[in-house]
């Protein structure tokens, strides 16, 4: 999912892998992503349906800014670290190895990735989720991240 989202922002002429990249490649590789929303296919494809419009309407605004939301403590850079990364895309990154690492895994998976996403109620992906008509505030409790981590 890392690789696809690279590609995307790279595509879209992006300085930053954002979280609205992230969002697009959970969304069309993990298809347990798509269990936690109540509007089933029709909301994946509106979601999807926005994400593609991105580079030719939907977050032109949002073209050369850096997505950094505030709302989750930005994680510093470290040796070995994802450059070219938003801040709040790093957290959910972040986020995501916490969650496997908690369950005994080296590796996170989609759903991990998906709870570091909704995780920042601020960020770009958050956005457009909510704008597709997700209750995120319920997708949050099932991904028991409720409470910003």
């Amino acid at each position: 999912m890392m690789a696809t989202a690279r590609r995307r922002a790279a595509r879209d002429g992006d300085r930053q892998i954002d979280t609205a990249h992230l969002l697009h490649s959970l969304l069309e590789s993990d298809s347990s992503t798509w269990d936690l929303l109540d509007g089933g296919s029709p909301q994946v494809g509106k979601l999807l349906g926005y994400l593609v419009q991105r580079s030719i309407g939907y977050g032109l605004r949002w073209q050369s800014t850096l997505e950094d939301s505030g709302a989750v403590p930005a994680v510093s850079e470290q040796p070995g670290g994802v450059p070219g990364w938003s801040p709040s895309a790093r957290a959910a990154l972040e986020l995501a190895g916490e969650r496997a690492r908690r369950r005994g895994r080296e590796e996170a998976e989609g759903l991990d990735l998906f709870a570091g996403v909704v995780a920042d109620q601020e960020c770009r992906g958050v956005e457009v989720l909510r704008r597709a008509g997700v209750d995120v505030a319920r997708l949050a409790g099932r991904l028991g991240v409720a409470d910003g981590c």
